[in-house]
């Protein structure tokens, strides 16, 4: 059976199963890497079609159980309409590997009661789900969630949205690669117009946002910006906050992307970055963007000869500070304030090729200063 995976605490593989008779929906679908297909079991017709034209696994639904193109019972179906009945399901008596739940009324049952009344079980708990937003639910209930979704649809839509919800998640197993980089000059350059970016999310030391100067519609090195979650003599801690550069600057954000910091909007997703390059992904709640005093922060790579220079602009102020590598760090703390930076000192910065259209990184060739 095909398996899309979506890495949670875990580490299970969520699996995604398909159930319309949209020929679009299955193009879709398929196209995107998710080839297990349920039928009712008077549909065998539309099964035979399809298969005849794209590879695929085709199970097919009858009498409360699952079953494939030889009448192997491949799950047991249950539906469910109260928490009552919720509580006496014994899916470990069925001797199929999986269990499909058909929650006739789903909101009358929260996601996260569905996951403690099943969690140790060793069987695979798919949730039939008819849009995005309850499959989301079902995988993250709990932090564990169910071990698959069966989509139901007949909107492609549904597909994309639900593709585009795995690629997210997916994303965050990756580990960023990160640079150290040693400041080479830190200079005063003025006034501007900085943007604060408070998250949905509380962040913890050495967690960050990866910013940048576009230069040529470049953004080849990303610095790694720090939270205001660090006990300052000043302020009390922000840990909700990024003070994060200039109105022009890029910030990282899902999918590859880089946009303006001031063209984030409440609502819109950051990526959130840590010393040893974990990512997870935060909701921003609210951008303040005022006039401030900035400096200049240049640094050339630690480890290579080439005299490649990256730079940022900052707020200069004690709560901005950027992350530092750990060995670094002797005394436990993960970032230097910009007001402390000298040459010499060294930092984490991100490292990206390719110039940048509407934030999508291309090859073009392009030199401006």
């Amino acid at each position: 059976m095909s398996a899309s995976t979506l890495p949670m605490n875990l580490g299970q593989a969520k699996k995604v199963w398909i159930w319309t008779e949209c020929k679009e929906v299955m193009t879709v679908a398929v196209e995107r890497g998710w080839n297990t297909f349920i039928f009712s079991s008077d549909n065998r017709e539309l099964s035979d079609e399809w298969s005849s034209i794209a590879l695929m696994d085709t199970l097919f639904i009858e009498e409360k159980k699952v079953i494939d193109g030889t009448g192997n019972v491949v799950a047991s179906v249950f539906e469910v309409s109260t928490p009552e009945e919720l509580r006496n399901l014994k899916i470990e008596n069925e001797q199929a590997e999986n269990i499909v739940l058909d929650f006739l009324d789903w909101k009358s049952i929260p996601a996260e009661n569905l996951v403690a009344a099943l969690q140790g079980s060793e069987k695979t708990v798919f949730a039939i789900s008819n849009t995005p937003s309850e499959a989301k639910l079902f995988l993250e209930a709990l932090e564990h969630g169910l071990g698959g979704i069966i989509l139901k649809s007949e909107d492609v839509k549904a597909v994309l949205d639900l593709k585009e919800y795995f690629d997210k998640r997916n994303e965050e197993s990756d580990t960023l690669s990160l640079t150290e980089a040693t400041i080479t000059r830190v200079q005063m350059v003025g006034m501007g117009d900085r943007v604060c970016v408070d998250l949905c999310s509380l962040m913890r030391p050495g967690e960050g946002l990866l910013v940048c100067l576009p230069v040529g519609s470049f953004a080849r090195g990303l610095f790694l910006v720090h939270s205001e979650c660090l006990e300052s003599n000043y302020i009390e801690s922000r840990p909700f906050r990024v003070n994060a550069g200039p109105v022009h600057a890029y910030v990282a954000v899902p999918g590859g992307k880089t946009c303006y910091l001031s063209e984030l909007r409440t609502g819109r997703e950051v990526i959130v970055v840590e010393q040893k390059g974990k990512q997870r992904t935060a909701v921003v709640g609210r951008v303040k963007i005022e006039k401030r005093p900035h400096i200049l922060v240049e640094v050339k790579l630690s480890a290579k000869e080439e005299e490649t220079v990256f730079s940022i602009i900052l707020q200069n102020a004690e709560t901005v500070a950027l992350v530092t590598p750990h060995r670094v760090n002797s005394s436990g703390k993960t970032a230097v304030p910009v007001t402390s930076l000298k040459p010499g000192d060294q930092v984490l910065i991100r490292l990206q090729g390719g110039a940048r259209h509407t934030g999508i990184e291309i090859q073009e060739f392009i030199v401006e200063n």
